[in-house]
């Protein structure tokens, strides 16, 4: 970093008290004895290391618990160690030479983490050797975030964990469990309780598989019926069927029943409104006959799945609620149907070892709040894997963190992951034709053409700036098919803001035809979709390639029209108050005035809005339409609609459409007639000039927001419109 900027940052650090976490990187060329500028502080690189040791005295630890010495190489090849003798720097982690000889015998211990107490300089700071890579560093990251930030970036230490255990009763002979290893698992859960209180092995059933093992398997079915009640109960499917196969409702209905009446038979312990799918079909992508099926057999209020968003990575998955159940996101933890055998474990023992200790099973307990553990009948027998793997990491986490391990049964999960994280209710959709694992749960892919029904363009709004006359023009075009209307929003499917979005994608796709061929070009118009903060993520997650078009006119005219069109549509607030008095109201009026005003002044803020946007999508897939030039000569704008989706053919407009005299815009030919078709009479309404009060009220309030979209237009190589150099050539009055 150049001195200048360094400087900015120093003053930041010590004005704020904000501290600096840095990864030392590796050098090309070994420096011993090198001083890091400024700072009294002495690094020697490109050393091989081992034996790394806590300092118990440090502040910065708070996860990470000092006690025993981590035995052998520290992981990486290369690391940096700090030497110091100034009072502000104290060794977090120290570790030995694996060549002492480098440094003549002189250094037992070389710090390789080290605190800087910030005596030197007024900035505080936790310097690392070793790069993120090493289990330890990890933790270590998360302390000095939290000694930094004076523990406002701490998390609690309580960590919630479950194990479910899928498919009890399934699985062909030679895997299943015997009476040994139902009293093994006994045991094991009676030990781990030790550790983590409340654990209780979380098992998941399917009826239909009893008793269809070898004479000792069927035994061990006998087991865990006997001790049914030392354990939790889930239910999956009577035959383990994917619900996303199941013909019709009737059917799932039926195999939860099966299941439920098996679950009354054997005193089954199904007491907290929890299942899981067999391999997650229909949680994610959701189908629907599974969740009604699963409220009306089982009352089912909470289930867990690792496919939303997606299966990898592990650290992006979320949780959601869709028709009243709580979804949880789940956890797999290297052992998986076919895992049964130390000797066969991809990598063998060493690799199972590693992602307990400090790898990837250890990192989720670290990280997650809260983890549900995918495991599988299989695991508990012969090897009895999954008994070593979660005895092995409750005992790893407690030796090395403060970490406080419990379980909750999954009623419990559900109220505190969403009470953590409410912001994850609604879900995210996602588009099960860009992930081959999703198109192969998703039961609309029945359907060979349904990847062909996403739109591929969206006329986004806003409202009352010309979206409908280009949703009818679009419609002209032989390749361009819209979207069928809608019984409750007429022309507008209105998808991705408000309760429609929670109808789910399989819902969205029946408004849409099926192409007939690759060149068709799907596309739907809502115009409230521009305006709001929560619809273009949406959009992105579902439409990632998507082309949108927005329509811009003066928001001042914008505002006035939509305040008409109220009026015309008798809205109380509007034909009460003069416009003036709606855009004026202040946040003390009546809620109605409230509600129109806001109507007619939050869409025309377009920068605001076009920057969430272009948070999401690129400039290159935003049309921005000129709404003046779009009324007086269609046929130019369509020509450029046409250029920006490259759509074939490209269609000469002026055959389609033509100005009619008698209604002051432009409408459809209807071929061979010689008559046109126009908007209904709520389109292309003459009322009175705006009054000046308001007008001036308007120049003024939209004046910063215009200087906005300016610049943003510029900033996106997008066309100035002339509505906006006249708006701002008028600086408006005091």
């Amino acid at each position: 970093m150049d001195s200048w900027n360094r400087a900015i940052m120093d003053k930041y650090c010590k004005e704020y008290d904000v501290g600096i976490v840095a990864f030392m990187p590796t050098q090309e060329d070994s420096l011993h004895g090198a001083e890091l500028t400024g700072s009294g502080l002495r690094i020697h690189t490109n050393l091989a290391l081992q034996d790394a040791e806590l300092n118990p005295d440090s502040p910065v630890l708070r996860i990470a618990r000092a006690g025993e010495t981590l035995r052998g190489p520290v992981p990486g090849d290369v690391h940096t160690v700090f030497v110091h003798n100034h009072s502000s720097y104290r060794p977090v982690v120290t570790a030995s030479p694996r060549h002492p000889e480098m440094f003549g015998g002189r250094y037992r211990r070389l710090t390789l983490v080290v605190q800087d107490c910030g005596y030197h300089d007024g900035i505080r700071r936790v310097l690392f050797g070793t790069g993120p890579d090493f289990w330890l560093s990890r933790v270590l990251l998360l302390d000095s975030m939290s000694y930094l930030s004076h523990g406002q970036l701490a998390h609690p230490l309580d960590r919630l964990i479950m194990v479910d255990v899928d498919d009890i009763f399934v699985g062909r002979s030679g895997i299943r469990m015997k009476p040994d290893d139902v009293q093994a698992m006994l045991d094991s859960q009676s030990r781990l309780r030790q550790l983590v209180p409340g654990f209780t092995f979380n098992l998941g059933f399917c009826g239909k598989m009893l008793h269809t093992g070898s004479e000792e398997e069927n035994a061990g079915d006998d087991a865990l019926l006997a001790a049914a009640d030392q354990f939790w109960w889930f239910p999956h499917i009577w035959s383990h069927k994917q619900p996303h196969t199941f013909g019709n409702f009737s059917e799932i209905v039926h195999q939860m029943t099966l299941n439920k009446q098996f679950a009354e038979e054997h005193h089954l312990q199904v007491q907290h409104q929890y299942a899981v799918a067999p391999h997650h079909s229909g949680v994610y992508p959701v189908n629907n006959r599974l969740y009604d099926a699963w409220r009306e057999v089982w009352d089912i209020r909470q289930t867990s799945t690792e496919e939303y968003p997606h299966l990898y990575p592990a650290v992006q998955r979320r949780g959601f609620v869709y028709k009243g159940v709580r979804v949880l996101p789940r956890q797999t933890c290297g052992l998986f149907t076919h895992t049964i055998f130390i000797d066969k474990y991809p990598g063998g023992r060493q690799a199972l070892d590693d992602k307990i200790q400090g790898g990837e099973i250890f990192q989720t307990m670290l990280n997650n709040p809260m983890s549900i553990f995918m495991t599988h009948l299989s695991n508990y027998g012969n090897d009895r894997l999954g008994l070593y793997t979660f005895e092995s990491a409750a005992r790893f986490v407690s030796c090395w963190t403060h970490l406080r391990l419990r379980t909750e049964p999954p009623d419990r999960l559900a109220d505190q992951y969403f009470q953590r994280f409410p912001e994850q209710r609604d879900p995210v959709w996602g588009n099960p034709c860009r992930d081959r694992r999703h198109l192969s749960l998703w039961r609309m892919a029945e359907d060979a053409a349904v990847c062909q029904r996403f739109p591929r363009l969206l006329v986004l709004g806003p409202q009352k700036t010309g979206s409908t006359a280009l949703f009818t023009f679009l419609g002209l075009h032989p390749t361009l098919l819209a979207s069928r209307p809608s019984p409750d929003t007429f022309e507008e499917v209105q998808f991705f803001n408000g309760n429609n979005y929670l109808n789910g994608i399989d819902w969205y796709l029946n408004f849409f035809p099926v192409p007939n061929n690759d060149s068709v070009y799907l596309f739907e118009k809502s115009a409230t979709y521009f305006d709001s903060d929560v619809v273009p993520k949406r959009v992105h997650f579902l439409l990632p390639d998507v082309k949108l078009v927005a329509i811009l006119i003066s928001p001042a005219a914008r505002a006035y029209s939509w305040y008409q069109h109220q009026r015309a549509h008798q809205l109380s607030a509007a034909l009460r108050y003069s416009f003036y008095e709606v855009v004026s109201a202040t946040n003390q009026s009546e809620r109605s005035l409230r509600q129109l005003r806001n109507r007619c002044l939050e869409p025309g803020k377009y920068a605001s809005h076009l920057e969430i946007w272009l948070r999401h999508f690129p400039p290159s897939q935003l049309l921005l339409m000129e709404g003046d030039q779009l009324k007086d000569d269609p046929v130019q704008v369509m020509q450029k609609v046409q250029e920006f989706l490259q759509v074939v053919p490209i269609v000469d407009y002026s055959r389609l459409i033509e100005y009619d005299e008698e209604k002051g815009f432009y409408c459809q030919v209807l071929a061979g007639s010689g008559h046109t078709k126009c908007l209904g009479s709520g389109k292309g309404r003459h009322y009175e000039p705006m009054e000046e009060q308001a007008s001036q009220f308007l120049k003024r309030f939209y004046f910063s927001h215009n200087i906005k979209l300016n610049k943003l237009l510029k900033r996106t190589g997008k066309a100035v419109p002339p509505w906006l150099v006249q708006e701002l050539s008028n600086v408006p009055g005091g």
